[in-house]
């Protein structure tokens, strides 16, 4: 790629590999502290209630500002709001790395899912506005894709690797030297925009992202404390008003944070509710294939993360290998494939047991499940953002990024819910351990396949052309 783009001298190579990159960086941070938490817990003397904050902080902050964040890109320059979103986070990760208290790390990690938030669909709107050559754009959104779906898995082995050798505060201060040389490539190579000369909406804009962070937050606490508790209820409740409170402010607002007419741009509304299912599916696998390899075939943490690379691989050759077909056919044949080759590997991979092997049970159904997904990740990503003005291209990302979110906080809670009952009731009946665990997780990995079949139902809907 040697075009030019915006001022002199932007290579569109550079400016993908620094979209890229930023990418990497955020969902490879949603998943390889999960290896750390045993390591974190004894060093820093955490209550056991208290330790699942490292995550959910992060995931509530990003998820809580994603909309907020694309829209930003869109009033005040994608350059400026990425290179903001970069710093905020390499220093998040710098002070959680250095962190010697659990309210210093919880901290910190919030700030770093703020930063993600405001980089997730800046580098997404930076390709969509970059990229306007129908194949290049598929293209891009194919390494995009390809990059967004291969760190998930790439994280489960990453985290084992860099807790075992060099401790866990080593899984984030390497995003440090990394978050330093993508705010100077962003500086060097991301050509900004101009303002588009709207305002902020600030009434909807705080009540969307507290809706949204009450939201996940009720979703992440109802596992341990229960629906009915009042802690989640309550922020079920305060949500639901808050989105109630935005929609009717988005409709009498001369500057809307989420202008409502983009829904009725069908690609954009189909290809989001396909998001949903997707990532519900493909991010719980992470969470319960890990657990079927640890507890159920009793592999150890880093033959679980080199069990991954078929999936990683599977996903980084279907996200860029659907980008010339893309142009070509549309992304809902691509969407169908893609979705109902994920429910197979799905499907094919619940039946694993405490007797089944790597070969038998895993390599197959994984590869396969990594090639659907990476051309479900391209496919969708280009439609979510097809025929959009470029005024709103922030907000697009950052909806599809909002609602990939949303997929993988409800889709787990979901599925571990579905799990633990199956479990609970096989161990009440006398079954052995290993095998009322392999039941449950199986059960959730079934459940992983229906979801991507609903997404397959979903892509119907999906414009033959975007």
């Amino acid at each position: 790629m040697t075009a030019t783009i915006g001022r002199p001298g932007t290579k569109l190579g550079l400016v993908l590999a620094v979209c890229c990159l930023a990418q990497f960086m955020n969902v490879l941070d949603a998943s390889v502290m999960n290896v750390a938490l045993p390591s974190i817990f004894d060093e820093l003397k955490f209550e056991r209630h208290d330790l699942q904050w490292v995550n959910s902080a992060y995931t509530i902050a990003v998820c809580g500002f994603l909309l907020l964040g694309g829209r930003l890109a869109d009033l005040f320059g994608q350059r400026r709001v990425f290179l903001f979103g970069a710093t905020l986070f390499t220093v998040a990760s710098a002070v959680g790395g250095m962190a010697t208290s659990p309210g210093t790390l919880i901290a910190a990690r919030g700030f770093q899912g703020l930063g993600a938030a405001v980089m997730a669909p800046a580098s997404l709107t930076v390709l969509g506005t970059t990229f306007t050559d129908p194949t290049a754009r598929a293209k891009a959104f194919g390494w995009w894709s390809a990059v967004s779906g291969s760190a998930g898995a790439v994280g489960v082995l990453l985290g084992g690797v860099v807790t075992e050798s060099l401790g866990w505060r080593w899984v984030l201060l390497i995003n440090v030297p990394l978050g330093i040389a993508l705010v100077a490539m962003i500086r060097g190579a991301v050509p900004e925009t101009s303002r588009n000369g709207g305002r902020l909406d600030i009434p909807g804009a705080v009540t969307v992202t507290i809706g949204l962070m009450a939201l996940v937050y009720g979703i992440a606490q109802s596992h341990e404390l229960g629906w009915g508790s009042w802690q989640v209820s309550g922020s079920l409740a305060l949500s639901l008003v808050l989105f109630a409170f935005f929609l009717r402010q988005q409709t009498i607002s001369d500057h809307p944070l989420m202008p409502l007419g983009i829904f009725r741009n069908r690609s954009v509304t189909a290809a989001n509710i396909v998001a949903f299912f997707a990532i519900a599916a493909l991010f719980s696998t992470f969470y319960f294939m890990t657990l079927v390899l640890q507890q159920v075939m009793g592999f150890s943490p880093l033959a679980t993360g080199l069990s991954y690379l078929p999936l990683s691989i599977g996903i980084a050759l279907g996200g860029y290998g659907v980008a010339r077909i893309v142009p070509r056919v549309g992304p809902r044949p691509v969407l169908l494939g893609g979705l109902l080759a994920g429910s197979a590997g799905l499907f094919w991979v619940s039946t694993a047991d405490e007797n089944s092997t790597f070969m038998g049970s895993i390599l197959v159904p994984a590869a396969l499940l990594g090639l659907g997904m990476g051309a479900v990740l391209n496919a969708t990503t280009n439609a979510a953002t097809a025929g959009v003005p470029r005024e709103q291209a922030g907000l697009a990302s950052g909806l599809l990024n909002t609602i990939r979110q949303m997929g993988s906080a409800i889709g787990l809670v979901v599925l571990a819910t579905m799990s633990s009952a199956r479990a609970d009731s096989l161990l009440a009946e006398g079954a052995p351990l290993q095998h009322a665990l392999g039941s449950g997780y199986g059960l959730a990995l079934f459940g992983a396949g229906v979801f991507t079949f609903c997404g397959a139902l979903a892509a119907l809907a999906v414009p033959r052309k975007s």
